[in-house]
C-alpha cells in the first residue's frame, strides 16, 4: 500500500471505524485517540496491510485492544485520565436514541457489546465477526441473540432492569 493508497483507505474508513470503536467502548474521545494510533501503527504495518483482505479490520481490533489497555493501565493505576492528551475534542450532536442505545451497549458485557457493535454497526458477517474475535460462530450467534435481547429490554420505556439475566451470559 503506497501512500496515496493509505491517504485514501484514511479519509474513507477513519470515521466509520471511530464510530465502531466508540459503540464499543462508550467513550467518543477515547475512541478517537485509538482509532489514530490504530492508524499510526497500520502506517508502520502497511505492507503487511497490502496481504490482508481486510485493513479495516486490522485498524477497528488494534484501535479496540488499544482502548482496553488504556483502561486497565488506568484501572490498576488508580489515577484521573491523562492530562496531557488535551481538552476533551468537540463531538457532534447527538439524538435522543443515539445517547439511550450507547448507555444501553455499555451496561451489557464486553463480549455481547462487540459482537453486537461488529455485526450490526460494522455490518460484518457472522463468520467475520467471528474470526475477528477469535471465537467459534456459534458463540457469536449466542452473543447476538442474548445482546439483542439484552437491548431490547433496557430500550423499553418500561421501567425495570434486565430480565431473566440476559445479559450475564457468553
Amino acid at each position: 500500500m503506497d501512500a496515496d493508497e493509505f491517504d485514501d483507505f484514511y479519509a474513507t474508513s477513519f470515521r466509520r471505524i471511530t464510530a465502531q470503536v466508540y459503540a464499543m467502548i462508550g467513550d467518543y474521545d477515547e475512541a478517537t485517540e485509538c482509532v489514530q494510533e490504530a492508524f499510526a501503527r497500520a502506517w508502520s504495518h502497511r505492507r503487511k496491510l497490502d496481504r490482508t483482505s481486510h485493513p479495516d479490520a486490522w485498524v477497528r481490533t488494534t484501535a479496540h485492544r488499544l482502548a482496553v489497555s488504556r483502561w486497565r493501565r488506568r484501572k490498576v493505576a488508580s489515577r484521573p485520565l491523562d492530562r496531557a492528551v488535551g481538552a476533551p475534542t468537540e463531538t457532534p450532536a447527538l439524538d435522543e436514541s443515539h445517547v439511550a442505545l450507547v448507555a444501553a451497549l455499555k451496561r451489557l458485557p464486553e463480549a455481547q457489546r462487540q459482537a453486537l457493535v461488529l455485526h450490526h454497526i460494522a455490518d460484518l458477517p457472522v463468520h467475520q465477526v467471528a474470526a475477528e474475535v477469535g471465537v467459534p460462530e456459534g458463540t457469536i450467534k449466542a452473543r447476538l441473540s442474548r445482546g439483542r435481547t439484552a437491548l431490547a429490554t433496557l430500550l423499553t420505556d418500561e421501567p425495570g432492569d434486565l430480565a431473566g439475566g440476559g445479559a450475564s451470559h457468553v
